[in-house]
């Protein structure tokens, strides 16, 4: 693992922002990198079409972009598993500040991360490098045609001439997946046209989603491999603010019900002392044909039900999610509490089940907690 290269991020991150500490930044609030300034680097807008198969690859001129798998999965006796690839670039600077003379010298800084649910627990795994080739070392990027995603041996990658089908690799410490996906409906562009607002006065991210994909291959565990089959979402996002000053985090859901229709929700929340009102709400409910149904932020009722310590933190790990305007009421619920992300910018992955009345209340799905204080 490479440790280095994303600790030099942080301290460049924390210096930009005239941190007098970045341990202070860091430990007061893990994702306070997301929240500063995005002077320099490129602006995500709304008058601003996506492209394909451009968008597939990199947007070296914004400061933070993901390609991000998530899959929930079964093995032959129908036990439950989950399922995440991440492959993460981050701008250390803003473009054209200065000529890297070698790979060692790119501004762009490559994370990895992979991680397996199972009945009995979570393990997670990161690794880093920079952008290019150095050598005898690691190697990461990602190419947009034909598309490729990588960092050492940890890939995600069309296996034919488009976009799908495609593959995902990663192994480490007795731990592997192996995946073959298969695409079963269309890209969905997230907000407006791939434009997501993520704040009531502006500022956001291009946005889109691949939440039809079919799921076979294996996950290995302590050296055992399981067959597994499933369900797959994979998200692909980028900006140079992904929150704004007053935002401590956010709380993200991607659900597949069993209706054949899926539903992504999130909220970004107020810093502490704010009021939980002007948390900022989005939903979409996407249909088996792969339409969408947008949702009035003032009709997402978002409730905690129960809380758990994980990792020092209070995590809300079951909620109830109230949408009047499409008729659903559910009950959203982790597979297992502690599927806590234990890297060096650490977070709440994991695989959900979904509970409720009637036809659309139903499903599994993962969720992600973000930017939640250590007690």
């Amino acid at each position: 693992m490479r440790r280095p290269a994303l600790v030099l991020f942080f301290l460049v991150a924390a210096l930009e922002a005239g941190c007098n500490s970045a341990d202070q930044t860091f430990r007061d609030n893990d994702f306070a990198v997301l929240a500063q300034s995005a002077e320099g680097y490129a602006e995500a807008r709304p008058d601003q079409a996506l492209k394909f198969p451009r968008d597939h690859g990199p947007h070296p001129g914004f400061r933070i972009e993901w390609w991000y798998l998530t899959a929930n999965l079964q093995d032959t006796s129908g036990k439950p598993y989950g399922a995440q690839w991440t492959l993460f670039r981050l701008a250390a600077q803003p473009p054209g500040l200065h000529e890297a003379k070698n790979p060692w010298q790119s501004e762009q800084v490559y994370m990895a991360h992979f991680a397996i649910t199972t009945p009995r627990g979570h393990s997670a795994f990161q690794r880093y490098s920079r952008g290019g080739e150095h050598g005898d070392a690691a190697r990461a990027g990602v190419n947009a045609m034909p598309f490729t995603a990588w960092l050492d041996d940890w890939s995600l990658q069309s296996t034919g001439s488009d976009w799908l089908p495609m593959e995902v690799r990663a192994r480490q410490d007795n731990h592997a997946i192996r995946f073959d996906l298969e695409g079963t409906g269309p890209l969905v562009l997230q907000g407006e046209e791939g434009f997501s607002q993520k704040h009531p006065n502006g500022g956001g991210s291009f946005y889109y989603s691949q939440p039809f994909l079919q799921v076979s291959g294996e996950v290995v565990v302590d050296g055992t491999a399981i067959p597994v089959t499933g369900q797959a979402w994979l998200d692909r996002e980028w900006s140079s603010q992904f929150l704004q000053a007053d935002q401590s985090g956010w709380d993200w859901f991607s659900l597949h019900l069993e209706t054949g229709e899926k539903l992504m929700l999130f909220q970004l929340r107020r810093q502490e002392g704010k009021s939980s009102s002007e948390d900022y709400r989005h939903a979409v409910l996407i249909t088996s044909d792969g339409g969408t149904v947008s949702l009035s932020p003032d009709q997402i009722g978002l409730e905690v039900l129960e809380e758990a310590a994980v990792a020092g933190r209070l995590l809300p790990l079951h909620w109830r999610i109230e949408i009047p305007q499409i008729g659903r009421d559910l009950e959203i619920e982790a597979l297992h509490p502690d599927q806590w992300m234990d890297v060096d910018f650490p977070y709440w992955e994991g695989a959900v089940t979904v509970s409720g009345n009637g036809p659309g209340n139903r499903g599994r799905g993962y969720m992600e907690l973000t930017g939640y204080r250590a007690e």
